[in-house]
């Protein structure tokens, strides 16, 4: 049975935190792979920006590019409205007979209580958290706690660079700054 480790979020840009984390939690863990999952309307965040889970998409795509154990899963994109943790894990579930366990953040261990289903949630996957400066680890939900270096970067800081015209190089791949720039998204 293959071990996959799911990273979701809106990607809205991927970003090299993003592929640290997923390469760490894979590594340390000893995944079969990491699934990049892109939510279509998360319940936690208002709005993506106007940017279409097609860009989304194909920015995780370069993202990955090249690492074989990293994919694209969709899942959330095929679905209309909010996208809730637990019904995308039962779906994969039926559809796989893979084991799955569901990358969070210290942002995200904190607020698992408000979480949609979550008791029934922590019957379908196990949670892996990985550390964020400022955040409690706490929590009474099983947790498979991991380290990775802190990396100070997030989708709204690229974003706010791309709308001030600052570099975003180092940041975000190249294939995936070039793609920013090619489709004038986030105000480029």
């Amino acid at each position: 049975m293959k071990k996959i480790g799911i990273l979701g979020g809106t990607f809205n840009p991927p970003h090299l935190g993003h592929l640290i984390i997923a390469n760490e939690v894979q590594l340390q863990l000893n995944f079969d792979e990491i699934w990049f999952m892109p939510n279509q309307e998360p319940p936690h965040k208002e709005t993506l920006n106007g940017v279409s889970g097609l860009h989304r998409s194909e920015m995780i795509q370069r993202a990955i590019a090249g690492n074989p154990n990293f994919k694209l899963q969709t899942i959330e994109l095929e679905r209309p409205g909010r996208s809730y943790t637990f019904d995308t894990m039962k779906l994969l579930t039926q559809r796989y007979d893979h084991r799955f366990y569901f990358i969070i953040g210290a942002d995200m261990i904190e607020y698992l209580p408000k979480w949609y289903k979550i008791e029934e949630l922590v019957k379908l996957v196990t949670f892996v958290g990985v550390n964020r400066p400022e955040y409690d680890k706490q929590t009474n939900y099983p947790i498979i706690y991991v380290d990775v270096p802190n990396i100070e970067i997030s989708s709204l800081m690229i974003r706010n660079r791309v709308k001030d015209r600052k570099n975003i190089r180092y940041f975000v791949r190249d294939s995936v700054m070039e793609y920013i720039e090619e489709n004038r998204l986030y105000g480029t």
